[in-house]
């Protein structure tokens, strides 16, 4: 929710979601132990020569009246010293910084943890606000479902499996021949949820930090200079639910978190980033781990709807698993688990070859994007040539062959017309011989 400045006139009633975390008014509301809150403070406050409340609240992502205590405190432990207004007006903030007592303070407190920057959340703040924000709490409709396939040629039985599927909000396992469309399917859950979700920097548990906003996953509402709403916790960042795709690079330790040594600060696991949006698994099946053991790991998670990471110490911590998970391969159902594993993958959709129809759509769909005149006559004579026996019509070939043709009439100086003389020519150059 992008904040307006007039919405702080009396007579206005601001419309807020109800589940916008709200900011805390208090140092325990934060869900963090002061000592930790201090120790950050003195962090931030070592980054530059002084630091005002105003600073400090903006650094760490709470109410100024929060960053005043936490100065009060370090200037009563005689790790801040004052340094005089920060402007001519008497209204200024005053200025800090840290004296050599503070600096130890600080270096003391980056040997524990290098984390500087907005307070984390507690982890029980973080499972209640994904509950709050569940995505089984928002509803996939046809019409919907519909708009988000626009431009793919899927049958109707297809996209009737999907409805239903997508609206679980629980797990999908897409198989089928290659190259007839099963990851564009899942890519498109992007644009089937439309609620926003609100997403912390980082969580505490047990005084360690985990590093969760990652820009490359998160996409926020609000541009980086729109006002936020005055009243919201600063640490929450207001996104779009994510969707987050991995493929043949999955291995069982991207699963965990991962403990960067030199900083002390662990960076959340792929599908813990995922909360409350999709997970999607390309090539199940092609990753160097076995797609057992991959199944094995999410049993809990795909049952219960929870999961258990693990700190360096050994500690064990409970967190949500909270998102539409979508595994997308060429492997047979019945070589990839046994039938425990497979009971856990809800909707099982099979995704087929073409039918002679949809593929000639699709190759007059491509062709009209690639600007390349098309004989409808010289298609069909086509098709029945290449596609009878064993050779079966898939969903990318349309792509492929035009794409040849368009290259080679580049090429040569020719308008881009796909013949049938030119059609068997692209045949010859895309597809590998016998």
């Amino acid at each position: 929710m992008q904040y307006s400045p007039e919405q702080n006139r009396q007579d206005v009633v601001v419309p807020l979601d109800p589940r916008m975390p709200m900011a805390p008014a208090s140092l325990e509301e934060t869900g963090l132990e002061p000592s930790f809150l201090l120790r950050l403070a003195a962090k931030c406050a070592a980054e530059q020569d002084t630091i005002t409340a105003s600073h400090l609240a903006d650094r760490m992502k709470l109410p100024k009246v929060l960053a005043n205590i936490l100065i009060k405190e370090l200037v009563k432990l005689a790790f801040l010293e004052a340094r005089g207004l920060a402007g001519e007006d008497v209204r200024s903030d005053i200025r800090y910084t840290l004296s050599t007592n503070g600096f130890e303070y600080a270096r003391a407190a980056s040997r524990q943890s290098q984390y500087v920057g907005p307070a984390p959340v507690s982890l029980d703040a973080f499972c209640r606000q994904v509950g709050l924000q569940s995505i089984h709490d928002e509803r996939v409709t046809p019409e919907r479902l519909i708009e988000s396939l626009e431009g793919l040629v899927l049958s109707d039985s297809l996209v009737e499996k999907l409805g239903p599927a997508m609206n679980s909000g629980l797990s999908i396992l897409l198989y089928g021949p290659p190259g007839n469309g099963k990851t564009s399917i899942a890519e498109r859950t992007s644009q089937l949820f439309r609620q926003t979700i609100f997403v912390p920097h980082a969580i505490e548990v047990g005084g360690h930090v985990i590093s969760f906003f990652d820009e490359a996953v998160h996409q926020p509402v609000a541009g980086a200079d729109a006002k936020p709403y005055p009243k919201a916790d600063q640490r929450w960042i207001e996104c779009r639910r994510p969707v987050v795709k991995t493929g043949g690079e999955l291995t069982l330790d991207l699963l965990d978190l991962t403990f960067n040594e030199g900083p002390n600060v662990y960076e959340a696991p792929v599908h813990l980033k995922a909360t409350g949006g999709v997970f999607i698994i390309d090539d199940f099946g092609r990753q160097q781990v076995a797609p057992q053991a991959l199944i094995n790991r999410w049993i809990v998670p795909l049952e219960r709807g929870y999961d258990f990471l693990t700190l360096h110490t050994g500690k064990k911590f409970k967190v949500p698993f909270d998102e539409l998970v979508v595994f997308s391969t060429n492997i047979a159902p019945k070589d990839l688990s046994d039938e425990a594993g497979l009971r856990r993958l809800k909707y099982k959709i099979f995704v087929n070859n073409p039918s002679r129809d949809e593929y000639i759509q699709i190759f007059k769909s491509y062709a009209g994007g690639a600007a390349i005149d098309l004989s409808g006559i010289d298609l069909n004579v086509f098709y029945d040539r290449k596609y009878h026996g064993a050779m079966l019509a898939s969903c990318y070939h349309p792509k492929y062959l035009l794409d040849f043709v368009g290259s080679y009439c580049e090429f040569n100086g020719m308008p881009k017309v796909a013949s049938l003389d030119m059609l068997e020519r692209a045949w010859e150059g895309v597809f590998a011989l016998e």
